[in-house]
């Protein structure tokens, strides 16, 4: 931002929403944190009637397979202290940014504490003068950044001018820090030849069909990574697949078995995922790389998460920024005609904004 731009306006009260999943900090969290998951009409799109009491006997069927999982990691989900550390490094970046307003970063999960209620009650105490939604998710869809907005609108009763970044695909520095934690990763190698596999937490098929641009966006992605690379072996693969319904295919375990039959390793890139938490521990870490060894895909090697990675948090402080001059919900980082504008209507607005 321009000095004059600086001067010439009047200091803002700026709350800094980050949304994302939210994770059970302990065992006994487990079970209700399921419940509040797929209770979510975005996530089980029946009538309350019927999708109540069905998220309850899916929650306590998977309480126990999923209390394991987390033992692996502690007992509980890493993903609020991770997001802490973005809550903070993004502060610090506003700051420097723009030192003349007052911007507090708050957190809002969406189905564990700190929940979105609770944040939205703080963020009202703190009388900001605009409100920014940033989801911690750079690709859109109706299960994520849909369902965030939708419980913050419902829940915020407070003061100010509401923003949203419905989501930034391809921001420059998003792409940046992946290509970086990417071409570390390879380095690990040592020459051997490896395929690079970007995973993508999975979504049935049936909502891209209906406008999700979800897919369009991961995509987006890769292909601002691949070409800042130059890769010439990679491939996308959707991880987490639940449910009988038809997922976005191929799934990480059958690329990670291709790569095994065509004499590859893989470097596996957590693309739509910025934190560590259960699918990047527990999926890549240990249950992919254990098929990995029996199928011969050598070396299997991941990427981390992009964290609290400088070139991320500036993005982020970009997209902050951006969407302070521009009212309403609007793409970070998204040219023209970019991933969402060949939809007829993206949930996000993207198709309006791009």
């Amino acid at each position: 931002m321009s000095q004059t731009a600086e001067t010439s306006r009047p200091n803002r009260r700026v709350a800094v929403v980050l949304t994302n999943l939210g994770g059970p900090d302990g065992p006994d969290a487990v079970k209700p944190f399921l419940f509040n998951l797929f209770n979510d009409p975005a996530i089980i799109g029946l009538p309350g009637i019927v999708r109540t009491p069905l998220a309850r006997l899916i929650s306590s069927r998977r309480e126990k397979s999923a209390q394991a999982n987390y033992a692996r990691m502690g007992g509980g989900s890493p993903l609020l202290p991770e997001t802490l550390k973005q809550a903070a490094a993004l502060s610090e970046a506003l700051a420097d940014a723009a030192p003349g307003d007052e911007t507090e970063v708050f957190i809002a999960m969406r189905y564990w504490h700190p929940l979105t209620e609770d944040t939205a009650r703080a963020v009202a105490e703190f009388q900001p003068d605009h409100v920014v939604l940033l989801p911690l998710y750079p690709q859109f869809s109706t299960t994520t950044t849909a369902s965030s907005l939708k419980a913050w609108r419902e829940a915020y009763k407070g003061s100010g001018e509401l923003h949203a970044v419905c989501c930034y695909p391809d921001a420059e520095g998003l792409i940046e820090a992946q290509a970086r934690l990417i071409r570390e990763t390879m380095d690990r190698a040592e020459g051997q030849p490896v395929r690079v596999l970007f995973s993508a937490h999975g979504i049935p098929e049936k909502l891209v069909a209906a406008g999700d641009p979800y897919q369009a966006q991961v995509e987006a992605t890769v292909a601002a990574v691949v070409a800042r690379m130059g890769l010439t072996d990679w491939a996308i693969c959707y991880q987490s697949r639940v449910g009988p319904m038809k997922w976005l295919g191929p799934a990480t375990p059958e690329a990670i078995e291709q790569a095994g039959r065509d004499g590859v390793g893989a470097v596996v890139v957590p693309i739509a995922f910025v934190s560590e938490h259960i699918e990047t521990l527990v999926e890549l870490d240990h249950e992919y790389a254990e098929l990995a060894e029996q199928v011969g895909c050598a070396p299997y090697l991941r990427t981390p998460a992009v964290g609290v990675e400088p070139a991320f948090i500036a993005a982020l402080a970009q997209a902050v920024e951006s969407a302070l001059e521009t009212p309403g919900v609007a793409p970070q980082g998204l040219s023209r005609g970019g991933p969402c504008a060949h939809l007829k209507a993206c949930p996000g607005g993207c198709s309006k904004a791009a």
